[in-house]
């Protein structure tokens, strides 16, 4: 499926549905991503860090690929996740997803060894012109420790194929350093992954959102994207409450280090969409941390909230 260029909207993050770590619960995908679809998503991103990709098998991960292509069917891009440590297994998943009609791929620097912006800068000027589909870098320095820095984005928003940056920062300074960067290059796509400044970075310019809590209430992100962008103050106010209340609700309950993809996968179960078994090293809440979630989901009124067993 042809890309926009730039690319907009909100390309929700998808959670991976499993039935135990290592194996793939087929229909709660299928449930997952009609949900998104009817939601009014732009795209699906599989095989991201909300989608456990790391703690994935290589086995599984094509399989998820071979049937989020085929449940969206060409009705929206679906775009794939191939950071790893080895750049020879990042070619293999880019590879892979071109024969199964993925629209485009996502890379984060490769996150063990500690790297310059230079040696990034190299890695990408190597790699990114063998891949068979165009490509989006996504800067999230927790997971990777490599902050792209906006010289950086700049160098490498000339290499052909690539189409635009996934900034989790949540750095408003940043994101205009960077804006600021391809200032001149008005198809290069700037995506916001924190959904808490979401509508904030709209306002500014930002193309659109990658936002997790998207997996739950998509048409809530999808209208608050729409309203930022068309300056509507008074409509972006009342969807960012509720954004703000699924952030602290959801994300929040736990421990602090797993609590965001714990808790959201515990809310995406509470509404029926999948279960919580996590791949390792992660594991589901705890019984009263999911409780505290029901009571969270119930207090905001989210749709589709599964009645207590």
């Amino acid at each position: 499926m042809n890309l926009p260029r730039p690319l907009r909207g909100i390309i929700t993050p998808m959670l991976t549905p499993l039935v135990d770590p290592d194996r793939l619960d087929a229909g709660a995908l299928e449930r997952l991503i009609e949900h998104l679809l009817q939601g009014g998503v732009s795209g699906l991103f599989i095989l991201g860090s909300t989608g456990e990709a790391p703690g994935l098998s290589y086995r599984l991960r094509k399989e998820v690929i071979d049937r989020a292509c085929g449940i969206a069917s060409g009705r929206r891009p679906v775009l794939v996740g191939i950071t790893d440590t080895s750049s020879v297994e990042s070619m293999g998943i880019a590879e892979y997803s071109a024969r199964a009609g993925v629209s485009a791929l996502v890379l984060s620097p490769p996150y063990y060894y500690s790297l310059s912006q230079g040696a990034f800068l190299g890695y990408l000027e190597r790699f990114v012109p063998k891949l068979p589909l165009p490509l989006y870098l996504y800067n999230m320095p927790t997971y990777t420790k490599l902050a792209i820095a906006p010289e950086t984005v700049r160098a490498a928003a000339d290499i052909p194929n690539l189409y635009g940056l996934k900034d989790s920062s949540g750095d408003r300074g940043y994101f205009r350093a960077v804006q600021q960067a391809v200032s001149g290059k008005p198809e290069f796509a700037l995506l916001v992954g924190v959904e808490e400044v979401l509508a904030e970075f709209i306002g500014i310019g930002a193309h659109g959102g990658v936002c997790g809590g998207s997996n739950l209430e998509p048409e809530l992100y999808v209208r608050i994207c729409d309203a930022a962008a068309r300056g509507d103050r008074s409509a972006v106010e009342v969807l960012q409450k509720r954004i703000l209340q699924i952030s602290a609700g959801v994300y929040r309950v736990g421990e602090p280090g797993s609590s965001y993809l714990r808790g959201l996968k515990c809310a995406a179960a509470l509404l029926g969409l999948c279960t919580t078994v996590m791949a390792e090293p992660y594991v589901a809440l705890t019984a009263a941390e999911q409780a505290q979630i029901r009571q969270n989901l119930g207090n905001i009124g989210m749709p589709g909230l599964q009645a207590a067993q």
